[in-house]
């Protein structure tokens, strides 16, 4: 059992972060006495103390929207927990999916923005200084075509040793894979369940 400091506030509580496993979302934030983190160790679902009720809770126990455990880490200073779940259904009481009502849904950073500015893009396809909305108005045969072509780039440039060309090449098929993605109605987060269902 890691070493955890309940008594630092006087309460034998600490405060813990609940973050999905997959999405890297934060979920709900919670709070655990000695008793709750070992149950919570047991059973393998998140157990909370309730300051209000002043009793254990099983997150899920009556709703049935569990977090079933996948890791547990611990602060530097040994007092705040950071708990890796995957939770069925939503984690709210209100029904959202976060205590913030946001979608717990897969994020990319800047790919995920990027993928937000191409399907604008493709929704207003009369933007005439627009290269992608250009593509989405020449059909799905010029943007494979344009695929295949930067897929070419980035083979050539990886038997050089110029790297910021390879880069550069890369770059270019990444994007307008993306685009491709998208005149096909699909995005990355398709492609992920994919590959996670090849185990």
């Amino acid at each position: 059992m890691m070493e955890i400091n309940f008594n630092k506030n006087n309460d034998g509580l600490v405060p813990v972060i609940i973050q999905d496993a997959t999405t890297k979302n934060v979920l709900m934030l919670g709070y655990m006495n000695e008793e709750a983190y070992k149950k919570t160790i047991e059973t393998k679902k998140v157990t909370f103390f309730s300051r209000t009720k002043n009793k254990l809770w099983t997150k899920g126990e009556e709703s049935g929207n569990f977090l079933n455990l996948v890791d547990i880490k611990n602060d530097c200073d040994k007092d705040t927990l950071l708990i890796y779940v995957d939770p069925v259904g939503p984690t709210c009481h209100t029904g959202s999916d976060t205590c913030w009502n946001e979608n717990n849904e897969q994020s990319f950073g800047f790919l995920t923005e990027l993928e937000k500015t191409i399907e604008d893009r493709k929704e207003n396809q009369d933007n005439e200084n627009s290269y992608v909305a250009s593509l989405f108005r020449k059909g799905i045969n010029k943007v494979a075509q344009k695929v295949g072509e930067e897929a070419v780039e980035v083979v050539i440039e990886a038997k050089d040793d110029n790297e910021k060309l390879f880069l550069d090449e890369s770059a270019d098929l990444l994007f307008h894979y993306l685009i491709l993605l998208q005149a096909k109605g699909f995005k990355l987060n398709d492609i992920v369940k994919v590959l996670k269902s090849r185990g």
